[in-house]
């Protein structure tokens, strides 16, 4: 019995609460996380940074629970923290870091001087706006973080400044917005709503913001906000919709984008109203390039009865539609219903149009070759003669032969004439002669390459002539040009950078020569791009392109006026990418030609037979490539960047030929026109970085703007 006595005094010892008193005074921090760790039975995992002494009293004898409250205070009021880790323990550490490190997440069960993080998800509230009244009731320890994602916030700090924290938050995440839907049965909803936006935003007498919708498929708005600014509004809109009952039938809707001569027949056409123009600007769209063309719309009928003809039994009168060409604008006269649906037309076409820079690249690289190697032969005189002559081979040996030989054989006179002491002689032929002789010298004249020749006497007034020509040519060419051109979207634009010259199409000659004429038409020549972009979902841009390159080639013959021209033409329709490239087209040509002109028989006799022949070979090789790149300039932003981009490479090569001076294109535009030259769209731009420029597809790095030297005469 005394031993089971014994057991059951030990337990109930052990069982009881261990009875503290504290009394220490400027005892080590280390020697005091010791004994609290004693004490309480917990892990503590002390930093290395914790050390200093602190000092603690008590009254009364503490229970468990109580020294750890009194342990955690402690740390607290010296600078540090215990922040609970996930098996139980306590990381002592200095309370600056605590936010920052990994810790116990949720604030519930745990003691109110443990830092602790809380995730906060919110219902009926921005967080971005929950977050500016949460921080100033954080500690300075602590830290408070929106996550607009997810709606929520996440706060780490004490737990008992948590637990405060927790009951402010729940006060703020209620939803006391109310919400109105208001149908309209006179006015628009657009326009409606857009008047109650600019009073919203003008703050007339509003409690909290306002949120105006509206909805087109009922003509109806919807209001949500705070009660009383909904219910004011809501009066507002009902007494502008019933004043729009009482208003007047005719309407002027001035246009910002739109042409009111192309949307003036699409008006009359929906209302049934016949129009003498709607033929015209149809054919007008459709004789650019391949586009589109709808056909005419049937009459659109309201509830008003009002459809371009008389309103069944309501009296009403057809729809009449009007522009007025001074101020681009569309005069409606019809039923409010009418003129609602109409104006809702009108808005939507009335919109601003995105911009679409096309940009092509020609490349031609060509390469030429050209070997000749020519021996004509000649013998005779005054009884006939043989020669050997081939038509690749220039200068021909018969008409320098025939020169020779009329010159020599011809017979001309002479004259002697004596004047005053002074004799003169002048020798003539006959007007055959020197026609040949003429005809010789020009034949000399278009020789090209190596030319030798001799011409001896072989007796009996006989001759013996030779001429050897061996030509070698080669040529190379790159030819690269890329015109670009800036429209709107379904808009054509066209651009050409070349000449206009004469094209003979007709003449006449009358007998005697005085009614004599010439029809003339002039031609252009040179780079021209016709192009009519269409902007589609997700980017992609429908090209209706026509890409031309023509040159003047030459003469068609020596003595003829008329012209061959060189011309390359693509017709196409393609879909692209915003801001990729495409091959629309090209000509890969390698062309070679080797031709051997000789006398039968003679022409075949080796080695000798060499002196029978002409040879020539010729190779051409040309690679003709064209891209296409198109560019949507979504924004104001775009456009300027793409101004100044292209206004600094012009800037840099005039600025590359006189560094000394300021450039003309500046000096142009700040004297003549009274402008800044375009910058990139940016708050600040360093001069001394580079620019970046970044679109939907790609990034460019361009050169800034050098500063110009400071400026002298010319």
């Amino acid at each position: 019995m005394r031993r089971y006595a014994a057991l059951l005094a030990i337990a109930l010892a052990t069982a009881a609460p261990a009875q503290q008193v504290l009394n220490l005074r400027d005892a080590d921090i280390r020697a005091f996380i010791q004994d609290a760790a004693r004490v309480t039975g917990r892990t503590f995992i002390i930093d290395s940074r914790v050390v200093g002494k602190v000092s603690v009293v008590t009254d009364r004898a503490l229970s468990r629970s109580e020294y750890f409250e009194v342990f955690l205070s402690t740390l607290r009021a010296n600078g540090l923290v215990a922040v609970p880790t996930g098996n139980g323990a306590y990381r002592i550490q200095p309370i600056d870091t605590a936010s920052s490190q990994p810790g116990r997440v949720g604030s519930l069960g745990a003691s109110r001087n443990s830092f602790v993080t809380e995730i906060f998800r919110l219902r009926s509230v921005d967080s971005a706006n929950v977050v500016e009244t949460i921080r100033p009731l954080v500690s300075k320890e602590g830290s408070v973080t929106a996550n607009k994602s997810g709606n929520s916030l996440v706060v780490a700090d004490y737990a008992d400044n948590i637990r405060r924290i927790r009951s402010v938050i729940g006060r703020l995440d209620t939803d006391s917005a109310s919400t109105r839907v208001i149908l309209l049965k006179n006015a628009g909803a657009r326009e409606i709503a857009s008047s109650l936006q600019t009073l919203a935003g003008a703050g007339a007498d509003v409690r909290g913001n306002v949120t105006i919708v509206a909805i087109d498929s009922s003509n109806s708005i919807a209001l949500r906000g705070d009660p009383q600014s909904v219910a004011r509004f809501t009066a507002i809109a009902a007494d502008l919709d019933r004043n729009a009952a009482t208003g007047s039938e005719i309407r002027v809707i001035f246009l910002e984008h739109a042409d009111a001569e192309k949307l003036l027949p699409v008006l009359q056409t929906l209302v049934g109203q016949a129009t003498s123009v709607t033929q015209h600007v149809v054919s007008t769209e459709s004789r650019a390039l391949p586009g589109t063309s709808a056909p005419p719309a049937a009459p659109i009928a309201t509830n008003g009865g009002s459809s371009g003809t008389t309103g069944g039994g309501n009296g009403r009168s057809a729809a009449i539609i009007a522009r007025y060409e001074g101020a681009n604008a569309i005069i409606i006269s019809a039923s409010k219903e009418t003129q609602r649906t109409l104006g809702e037309v009108i808005r939507q076409l009335d919109s601003r149009r995105e911009q679409v820079l096309v940009e092509a690249i020609i490349v031609e690289i060509s390469d030429t070759t050209a070997r000749k190697l020519g021996i004509q032969l000649l013998a005779g005189g005054a009884n006939g003669g043989a020669f050997t002559t081939y038509s690749n081979v220039v200068p021909s040996i018969v008409s320098i032969g025939s020169a020779l030989l009329s010159n020599r054989l011809s017979g001309g006179t002479t004259t002697t004439t004596t004047v005053n002491g002074t004799t003169t002689t002048t020798s003539s032929g006959n007007t055959t002669s020197e026609a040949l002789i003429q005809n010789g010298l020009t034949s000399l004249g278009g020789a090209t390459g190596g030319t030798g020749g001799f011409v001896a006497p072989i007796g009996n007034g006989n001759y013996l002539g030779a001429i050897i020509n061996a030509v070698s040519q080669d040529s190379t060419s790159n030819l690269l040009s890329t015109p670009s051109v800036v429209t709107l979207d379904n808009q054509e634009a066209k651009i050409l950078v070349g000449q206009e010259i004469p094209i003979t199409t007709g003449e006449a000659l009358s007998g005697n020569f005085d009614n004599a004429f010439r029809t003339v038409q002039r031609q252009n020549v040179g780079i021209q791009l016709e192009v009519k972009p269409q902007i589609g979902a997700g980017g992609a841009i429908k090209l209706f392109l026509r890409q031309e390159v023509s040159s003047i080639s030459g003469p068609v013959a020596t003595n003829s006026s008329d012209l061959i021209l060189n011309k390359r033409e693509i017709q196409t329709t393609m879909t692209v990418d915003d801001g990729q490239i495409m091959a629309i087209g090209g000509l890969l040509d390698d062309n070679e030609r080797r031709t051997i002109e000789k006398v039968p028989l003679l022409g075949d006799i080796p080695v000798l037979g060499e002196l029978f022949r002409s040879r020539t070979k010729s190779r051409g090789k040309t690679n003709l490539m064209v891209f296409i790149r198109p560019t949507i300039l979504k924004t104001a932003s775009d456009a300027q960047a793409l101004s100044a981009r292209r206004y600094a490479t012009v800037r840099n090569q005039q600025l590359l030929q006189n560094p000394d001076s300021e450039p003309s294109i500046d000096e142009l535009l700040r004297e003549y026109m009274g402008v800044e030259p375009p910058l990139m769209p940016a708050a600040i731009i360093d001069p001394a970085q580079p620019v970046v420029v970044q679109s939907t597809t790609s990034t460019t790095t361009i050169s800034p703007l050098p500063v110009p030297p400071a400026r002298r005469k010319r």
